[in-house]
């Protein structure tokens, strides 16, 4: 297990922390969660001074909760595929035994007296929730404290910074995130994670901060084993949103899929990639091609034209939308008084009294055409790819960098997995899937297939 703080990436040779493999010592009493627990811990104190990935733990709560897995394993009593795994709570959530104080300092010390669904949900199913992970405020685009696990000069992404970088450095096997716009799977791509951002609804989101009309529950995971025991338990103990169908696919992983054609998309950050992460995804591309799968574009087929004409200008029609979604309670934040709010949350603010009802509506209105179009693609592609972000992360911690190549995917619904397939200059560079609404397991099936025959001797 590689701890150390690498200023060279090579997803190829780089390994996350994993769960699933270590259930069996569990099972035979090799080892115990209580002894998997604290290897992270050990990894946490060494590498948190300069990740800053936590903004607080509960380390008595849990080796509680540690030790009463160990108890059940003995027993061969687990409760779920998730049972003994630490997990980290991005701090947009509430926990009952934490403060939820939401990268601000209006929610400073706040307590809740309860869990958010998902959080109560993967207690039910054992997990071990040890620490409350870094979110940028409000989980918008000001930044908090994390630094990327590879280079403590770049940015880890937001607004998970503190999963991503939790996941990326090998604190944890999994971590969770939340995406309105990019805020899963970009910072997935830039800390060399794997993540999954499920088809919007699939997993309840009660318990956060606010309900943003696209906001997505999502996992960052060492493993696709583990990013899918932790959704698939999520769904089996809260459900999904309310009027949403939820979560679809079996608690084991989807077998490996090779897809027989994938539509590659131009997002409107392509024109702006540089060389070298051009080089990367295109050998990815040709690696596709090589085993066999069509890769089309828009010249090949209609609707990949229709749909990526459909997503152009998704990331400002994310940004209305968020915008005039939190209206209120921003201008309830902004009467508190001055530093209650980031320059940059003021400013959003503003523009979002600008906008009007007609205005608003225009926006729902070409996102269900976004959906159409996603729809219409369904019988012609398994899925769709692209990058998961423009280039390696920024140096500098005052932006969590670009969400171009994330925004289709929130505007759409459907399911976005982030692949650490790809390297620059030493610095990770995710490779994104995208899936079809309600079909989470076909692109995780497809996934599986990539990260095991990618990279393989």
């Amino acid at each position: 297990m590689d701890t150390t703080v690498s200023h060279f990436y090579d997803p190829a040779e780089y390994r996350l922390r994993t769960f699933h493999d270590a259930v069996s010592g569990f099972v035979d009493g090799t080892t115990t969660p209580r002894d998997y627990l604290e290897t992270c811990l050990a990894v946490i104190e060494s590498r948190e001074p300069v990740v800053k990935a936590f903004v607080t733990m509960n380390l008595p709560g849990a080796r509680a909760a540690a030790d009463a897995s160990t108890l059940r394993y003995r027993a061969g009593k687990p409760l779920s595929p998730v049972d003994g795994m630490p997990v980290g709570i991005k701090d947009l959530f509430e926990t009952r035994d934490m403060p939820a104080q939401m990268g601000s300092p209006i929610w400073k010390d706040h307590q809740s007296f309860r869990d958010a669904a998902h959080v109560h949900a993967l207690r039910q199913a054992g997990a071990v929730i040890v620490g409350k992970t870094v979110t940028t405020e409000l989980g918008m685009a000001h930044p908090g404290p994390t630094t990327n696990p590879f280079d403590a000069e770049r940015t880890p992404g937001g607004s998970s910074s503190g999963s991503a970088a939790a996941i990326g450095a090998c604190m944890l096997p999994a971590a969770i995130g939340s995406q309105v716009v990019g805020s899963i799977i970009r910072p997935a791509g830039f800390c060399g994670n794997i993540a999954i951002k499920p088809t919007f609804g699939a997993l309840n989101r009660g318990g956060g901060h606010s309900a943003l009309s696209q906001s997505h529950l999502g996992v960052h995971a060492g493993s696709l084993q583990d990013a899918w025991a932790v959704i698939h338990a999520i769904h089996q103990g809260a459900g999904g949103d309310p009027g949403q169908p939820g979560l679809f696919g079996d608690e084991i992983l989807a077998p490996p899929v090779r897809p027989k054609k994938l539509a590659r998309i131009a997002t409107d950050g392509w024109v702006d990639v540089d060389a070298p992460t051009r080089d990367a995804y295109e050998e990815v591309i040709a690696w596709l091609e090589s085993q066999g799968v069509a890769v089309l574009d828009a010249d090949d087929h209609r609707a990949i034209a229709a749909f990526e004409s459909a997503i152009s200008g998704s990331r400002k029609l994310c940004h209305d939308l968020c915008e005039y979604e939190l209206r209120w309670p921003l201008n309830v934040y902004r009467e508190m008084g001055p530093g209650m709010l980031s320059d940059h949350m003021r400013a959003r603010m503003e523009a979002a009294e600008e906008m009007t009802a007609e205005g608003y509506r225009a926006c729902l209105a070409r996102r269900e055409r976004v959906k159409a179009r996603l729809a219409e693609l369904a019988p012609i592609v398994d899925g769709m790819v692209t990058l998961s972000q423009p280039g390696i992360a920024p140096v500098g911690l005052g932006s969590t960098g670009n969400t171009v190549f994330n925004a289709p995917a929130s505007v759409s619904g459907g399911p976005s997995i982030t692949l650490p397939l790809m390297a620059v200059d030493g610095m990770p560079l995710g490779f994104q899937l995208m899936g079809f609404a309600h079909d989470d397991a076909g692109a995780v099936g497809i996934a599986r297939w990539m990260l095991e025959a990618y990279h393989r001797p």
